[in-house]
């Protein structure tokens, strides 16, 4: 009796542990029922929410799901413009979940890997399309806040581009369309084209970095090299054709400053000559006797200087009568 009672004691605890599932926070759960998601009477999903909850045993089992915003990094891939130039474009998603049975039965299972290889396949299509709309300016400058909402609202309606309409991947319309039939929804009509379809909601798209080829712009940055090395050859020639002109100017300056010092010096002196001979006249008129004396003993200075001079010169000359004796003689 007693091990009946634990038995059946064990067996309570074992359904109880199998009936009961938690689901925490940032995550959504779902029932299966038989490999096909349990639905409500109105045919719609049933989410679960962060909590304590119950399932039949044995026969429903719960798929966890991340309810959180994700992030997707694409890798850099090249995109051809309007011009016709390519660039080199890295960007990153941001989405969530927003229909679990539909995320779910599109991804195999709810695989996350599978989810973004489908999200990157439309993501790149939609890019591929629009930047061949613009061209490198409007990419750049404030149409790429436009260009990132057009992606955005591509993926999460579906539109697609008539003129590009042949991008669309076939093969992902089709499974898509497949999987909505299992869903069985007649409610809604979801657009095979859309993020909708594969349960899944676009947050934001952003741009990180756009480069140029490798090759493009080594071309770019030799031509700008090149530019900028005329620019500088250009100034330095204008500041030699300055730095001549000042040259000339100050040459010119020194010349005049000197030519106006020498002009100057010759007045001077020519003045003093003036009022020195001015003088000597007056002298000479008051005591010409005494003028011609002094002028000789000057002339004798200047000459016999250094007691070396020779001087060739007839006896009775006038030039030494102030130096003769009284009877005649040198």
């Amino acid at each position: 009796m007693r091990q009946s009672l634990l038995l059946v004691f064990f067996i309570i605890i074992v359904i109880s542990y199998t009936s009961l599932f938690v689901v925490t926070e940032g995550e959504r759960g779902i029932i299966l029922r038989f490999g096909k998601v349990l639905r409500d009477v109105e045919n719609k999903p049933m989410v679960y929410t962060p909590g304590l909850h119950i399932k039949i045993p044995f026969i429903q089992s719960v798929k966890m799901l991340d309810a959180k915003i994700q992030t997707m990094d694409n890798q850099e891939d090249r995109f051809v413009t309007k011009e016709k130039k390519d660039l080199i474009v890295d960007s990153y998603i941001k989405w969530r979940i927003s229909d679990f049975s539909n995320y779910y039965l599109a991804t195999g299972g709810g695989d996350i890997s599978q989810a973004e290889v489908l999200l990157k396949r439309k993501f790149s299509d939609r890019l591929r399309s629009e930047i061949g709309r613009l061209d490198i300016k409007d990419i750049v400058t404030d149409s790429r806040g436009k260009l990132m909402y057009d992606v955005r609202n591509a993926l999460n309606t579906g539109t697609v581009d008539n003129n590009n309409s042949r991008n669309i991947d076939h093969n992902l319309t089709d499974f898509i369309t497949h999987v909505e039939s299992d869903i069985q929804d007649n409610e809604s009509t979801i657009n095979p084209n859309s993020m909708a379809a594969l349960g899944i909601e676009v947050i934001d798209v952003r741009i990180k970095q756009i480069n140029l080829p490798l090759e493009v712009s080594d071309a770019i940055y030799k031509r700008m090299r090149a530019e900028r090395e005329a620019v500088a050859r250009h100034h330095r020639s204008q500041g030699q054709e300055e730095a001549e002109k000042l040259r000339a100017t100050a040459d010119y300056e020194v010349t005049r400053t000197l030519a106006e010092a020498e002009r100057y010096g010759r007045i001077t002196r020519g003045e003093g000559d003036a009022i020195t001979a001015k003088l000597f006249a007056d002298a000479f008129k008051k005591d010409p006797d005494f003028f011609i004396f002094i002028r000789s003993l000057k002339a004798y200075e200047n000459i016999f200087k250094n007691g070396q001079d020779v001087m060739v010169i007839h006896p009775d000359s006038d030039f030494f009568k102030y130096i003769k004796s009284s009877n005649g003689h040198t």
